[in-house]
């Protein structure tokens, strides 16, 4: 596909005219139409501002598109999911965990990822299993894992959670005030700062971030993303930094900042 064709196919595909794309532009609809049927071809400030337009990278404008790969809208089934962390709190005689899958499933019913059409629930039980899987076994760990959310989503007073105080704790730690944009970067020093001193919660964290890095081509604007992009470098090293000083968490250290920092790099590149 040319870089007409994939023009004209992102305008489309959002429904906008070419009188739109000019007047976004600052150029005729002439020029528009001219880019789409290959005759000229956008200069390199046209190609940004319209990858702004369209919310796409400038790869998706630029590079022919020889192959159209399928995608998934998730890797697993989420009621699997749900049966295998359920399945290994009740062998681990993990109780607060075992507590927690059930009231997660039940506070996030109804709720979407992002520009999606996957269940919420996913989310939890992916850092739930991904803990799992680098053979982290504590109790409040895991049901941190499936709870982070509820308190700052789903309307739930943490003095409603199931569980020890040591997970509420951990909860609290994760649960962002809310804020506008003005206030974002004081909330955001004050919140990691505090969770800095708190490991079980920096490890949470950590699991949390390299679950939406993957997820976030498309559930995220590209302005989002960039900001994604910019506070998981200001911030999340110093959790990483924790983790790899809490000697239980060494291993895990090694494999969060190894996702996170391959996943940034790809991410970088393709925008």
């Amino acid at each position: 596909m040319s870089i007409g064709t994939n023009i004209k196919g992102l305008r489309e595909e959002r429904g906008l005219t070419q009188e739109q794309i000019a007047e976004a532009l600052g150029v005729s609809f002439q020029a528009v139409s001219s880019w789409e049927r290959d005759e000229y071809k956008p200069d390199t400030d046209r190609v940004i501002k319209l990858a702004e337009v369209f919310d796409v990278s400038v790869s998706a404008i630029l590079e022919e598109k020889h192959k159209a790969f399928k995608t998934k809208e998730a890797i697993y089934n989420w009621e699997h999911m749900k049966t295998y962390v359920k399945t290994s709190a009740k062998n681990l005689g993990l109780e607060n965990a075992f507590k927690a899958v059930d009231f997660a499933v039940e506070a996030h019913e109804g709720q979407k990822r992002k520009r999606s059409v996957i269940p919420y629930i996913y989310h939890p039980l992916n850092l739930a299993c991904h803990a799992l899987s680098m053979d982290i076994k504590e109790d409040d760990v895991i049901a941190a894992c499936m709870l982070h959310d509820v308190v700052e989503d789903c309307g739930v007073k943490l003095s409603d959670l199931p569980v020890d105080d040591d997970t509420k704790e951990i909860v609290r730690l994760m649960t962002r005030p809310k804020c506008s944009d003005k206030e974002r970067d004081e909330v955001n020093r004050r919140y990691y700062s505090e969770m800095e001193k708190n490991p079980k919660a920096c490890l949470v964290k950590c699991l949390d971030r390299c679950n939406n890095l993957t997820t976030m081509s498309f559930g995220l604007s590209r302005d989002r993303i960039y900001r994604m992009i910019k506070e998981t470098e200001e911030y999340y090293p110093k959790l990483i930094a924790v983790l790899k000083a809490t000697p239980r968490y060494n291993s895990a250290s090694w494999l969060l900042r190894y996702q996170m920092e391959s996943m940034l790099d790809i991410y970088k590149r393709l925008m």
